[in-house]
């Protein structure tokens, strides 16, 4: 009926990102061996505990990415069946590969989701989003809600608030299905028509450090460790190290109630700027 693929990219080389946040150089040996920890520890770790593993893993690495990497590579895709590496020369290889490679399948229809390297999913993430296939001939789903979890400097877990962002998926009909990376930007499926937004179910969370391209903390409320941890699977190391170092709510209150008013201001905003036609909708 339908094949799933989640979709990453990982270390491809663009003229527009070589630098993080912090400024420090991307792609080196020390990014690399940050980002396959960081990777490790939420991204794959989140993916691998999923509780329906009816879905591919599209990531996509660098066809130069160094040896000692690509053995880790290696050992990844044999502990876990549905992982899936890619290899290319650049991002002008990204898309078209995506497209090529989707349209092999005899399925009806193709459902592509978003995951950032750095970030992680819910153990009931492809469950929920394979929970809202009908037969959509052409159809986004957004999960609004999730949580976000800062681990450096300081270490905070807080809901967020988002619509549009870079865990969303697309249904298509399998007839020269584009995936969901076709829309780069994930801000700009604002622009979209079929677009099915979820409120109130909790299935992503962004993971902000200091080898963030651009992210900042807007986490709010005072979400329990407990309560993410029973849904989001990370690596045992990493969920120590959170529980022992997390700064209590009191401590960051104020930030919260800012980032909650930020929130919704966004929210409310985009949702009225939708609804006046300010955005242009894309024909499909």
């Amino acid at each position: 009926m339908f094949k799933h693929f989640i979709i990453t990219r990982f270390n491809l080389p663009s003229a527009d990102w070589n630098k993080n946040k912090n400024k420090k150089s991307v792609l080196t040996d020390e990014w690399h061996t940050k980002r396959f920890k960081v990777f490790k520890d939420f991204c794959f770790s989140s993916v691998a505990a999923q509780t329906n593993k009816n879905f591919e893993w599209l990531v996509f690495f660098d066809t130069n990415t160094p040896v000692k990497f690509k053995e880790i590579i290696v050992k990844l895709e044999s502990e876990f069946k549905n992982f899936s590496p890619v290899f290319v020369d650049d991002m002008s290889y990204f898309l078209p590969t995506i497209q090529s490679y989707i349209a092999k399948c005899k399925e009806d229809y193709i459902i592509t989701s978003r995951l950032d390297n750095d970030d992680c999913i819910s153990k009931f993430y492809i469950e929920e989003i394979q929970k809202r296939f009908d037969n959509q001939n052409f159809m986004a789903i957004d999960f609004v809600d999730g949580y976000t979890v800062q681990t450096q400097p300081s270490v905070k877990i807080g809901k967020r608030w988002d619509q549009y962002n870079p865990f969303i998926s697309l249904i298509e009909k399998n007839k020269n299905p584009r995936s969901v990376w076709f829309v780069t930007r994930h801000s700009h499926w604002k622009r979209e028509n079929n677009i099915l937004q979820i409120r109130n179910i909790r299935i992503w969370s962004s993971v902000i450090h200091d080898e963030n391209f651009t992210n900042s903390f807007y986490g709010y409320g005072n979400a329990l460790p407990s309560e993410f941890f029973e849904n989001f699977k990370i690596s045992e190391v990493k969920r120590n190290h959170i529980l022992e170092n997390i700064i209590p709510y009191e401590n960051w209150k104020k930030e919260s109630l800012n980032n909650y008013l930020y929130s919704f201001w966004n929210y409310t905003a985009k949702k009225l700027k939708k609804k006046l036609g300010f955005y242009k909708y894309k024909k499909n």
